[in-house]
């Protein structure tokens, strides 16, 4: 039996395994506990593995690949026009095996245990951030029902907490909803403390790593921006071009072209959803510090200030952003905008 490419739909439990040979004819139906999977595909000889891109593809696809196959990671949204007929899962790992001999497919690198790692310390400080928001929701809301109104603004809301502690404005309120006030607070400053945990450790990995230190470069970039990129795409090599990068993060306008009349509509919103709202918060944070600067970047945002709305500019700046860290990462240089200035004033 002569596999070429293996097609294998992952589950929590079970795996469905398609082998096809040189002429793309099924030579192999399985299915196997996810336990065997690994000793199963080591006894194969050298083949084509192809998997789509979900949690776990990029640790087997480490394991395989030092085994000596060739790992092919896709998207599920480029795979899912090759299912034939209904959905099951021999018939998703056949898609899959089929998606991946196509010239034209996308393919995801597989991630090394440092960049999964480093996406795994962004997941579990996004999720501290998400429940300090809710929890500062849910004091803003008790406060409310008893008639205390609190500017916006996370600094504003705890400097009024503080305040209204000392100055005695809690005495209105019963015993309990102090006691829970209170409660609410000491788990505000722990959320505080292990997201500060999590700041600092990103602040170290930006000094020990030199991909990571030249992105910090970058205005709007910050350690967190930069951590996030290096993680999510190591050195981008992936996309031939900035742009590429850029649509991958859906920074880009949607198209609607028919009959040669193009259209362009809002963003697309793909890809990476974290990097994206990170990169549109570093963008809006480095506008106003940019269109004060004499430099190409400097002068583009302004332009497009007189042009287009504010938000606009910041989702456009962002996008350059996306292709100015694909250019510092596939190419290793610095961003300088000094250099910059100099080159386009020469």
């Amino acid at each position: 039996m002569d596999i070429m490419i293996l097609g294998i739909d992952l589950g929590k439990n079970s795996c469905s395994v398609v082998g096809m040979d040189a002429a793309g004819r099924v030579v192999l139906r399985r299915r196997l506990r996810r336990g065997t999977l690994e000793s199963f595909v080591g006894e194969l000889g050298s083949c084509i593995v192809a998997m789509e891109a979900c949690c776990g593809a990029h640790h087997l696809g480490r394991i395989f690949a030092a085994r000596g196959h060739e790992v092919r990671l896709m998207s599920p949204e480029y795979v899912r026009p090759y299912v034939k007929a209904q959905k099951n899962d021999d018939l998703d790992a056949e898609a899959i095996a089929e998606a991946a001999t196509r010239p034209t497919m996308r393919f995801v690198p597989v991630k090394s245990q440092d960049q999964s790692d480093l996406q795994a310390l962004h997941r579990a400080r996004e999720r501290l951030v998400s429940e300090r928001t809710a929890l500062i929701n849910h004091l803003r809301a008790l406060l409310l029902e008893r008639g205390i109104v609190v500017p916006q603004g996370r600094r504003k809301l705890e400097a009024e907490l503080e305040t209204l502690a000392e100055d005695g404005g809690f005495a209105a309120l019963s015993p309990r909803i102090r006691t829970l006030i209170e409660d609410l607070r000491a788990e505000w400053r722990s959320l505080d403390q292990r997201i500060t945990g999590f700041d600092a450790e990103f602040v170290q990995l930006a000094r020990d790593d030199v991909a990571v230190r030249r992105l910090t470069k970058i205005p709007g970039i910050g350690t967190i921006n930069a951590t996030a990129l290096a993680a999510a795409v190591g050195e981008a090599h992936a996309f031939k071009r900035g742009r590429d990068m850029a649509a991958w993060l859906g920074l880009v306008p949607r198209q609607m072209t028919t009959g040669g009349k193009p259209r362009l509509l809002g963003i697309s919103k793909r890809g990476n959803r974290y990097l994206r709202k990170n990169l549109i918060h570093g963008a809006r944070a480095a506008l106003p510090y940019l269109v004060e600067r004499d430099t190409p970047l400097g002068r583009w945002a302004r332009g497009l200030l007189d042009r287009a709305h504010k938000n606009v500019v910041v989702v456009a700046l962002a996008a350059k952003l996306a292709r100015i860290a694909w250019a510092v990462l596939a190419h290793g240089c610095d961003y300088d905008a000094q250099f910059e200035a100099a080159a386009a004033a020469a």
